[in-house]
């Protein structure tokens, strides 16, 4: 039997609605772990449901860092004007703003990347990989790994969020989506740096 208690609590740690946490809750005979686990998949199934979806509202956000030296604006969607007025979808913005201003990437995702940058960066590793007298096939590994890195560095949705390693900032994004049951997309945004 699944308590009041424990369904405040784990509505509290997830934010997910009510009758999502009491379902997740008595799936899992009443153990929060697994019900997390659940929510989280469901969050998942929810996001990818959403992805066809047109996002034609939401905010631009900016930081600006305390130094006045570094500031970023950011371009991000929703579905609904509710959803963009409302405080998980504001915070989200500003902890994607923090993620930019610190980590400075330089594309939305991997696939604008643009394939001259990314072939410079090949011949790069290729030269350093030259150098190091590895056999063929363990030096193409290297190389993809290498590139793999780079794409995740460089690209924002592909970087490890600052405030928790365990996640990246599309997982925060999948999160925020399952949360607010709306589609979010970062559109662009700029980084300014002096």
């Amino acid at each position: 039997m699944v308590t009041i208690d424990q369904i405040k609590q784990l509505r509290e740690e997830t934010g997910v609605s009510l009758i999502e946490v009491k379902k997740a809750l008595e799936e899992s005979k009443g153990d929060a772990e697994k019900a997390r686990d659940l929510l989280r998949i469901w969050g998942k199934k929810v996001f990818e449901k959403k992805t066809s979806r047109e996002t034609k509202s939401g905010l631009v956000e900016t930081y600006l860092h305390s130094s006045g030296k570094t500031g970023v604006l950011l371009d991000i969607r929703c579905e609904t004007d509710f959803v963009a007025k409302g405080p998980d979808f504001k915070t989200l913005a500003h902890e994607i703003c923090l993620q930019i201003a610190a980590m400075k990437p330089l594309f939305v995702s991997e696939k604008d990347i643009p394939e001259e940058l990314l072939e410079s960066e090949k011949k790069i590793y290729e030269e350093q990989t030259k150098e190091s007298g590895k056999p063929e096939k363990i030096a193409k590994q290297i190389i993809e790994g290498k590139l793999s890195k780079y794409k995740a560095e460089v690209s924002l949705l592909s970087q490890v969020w600052i405030k928790d390693d365990s996640k990246t900032i599309k997982g925060i994004i999948e999160d925020a989506t399952a949360k607010v049951g709306e589609k979010i997309e970062v559109k662009r945004f700029a980084r300014y740096e002096i």
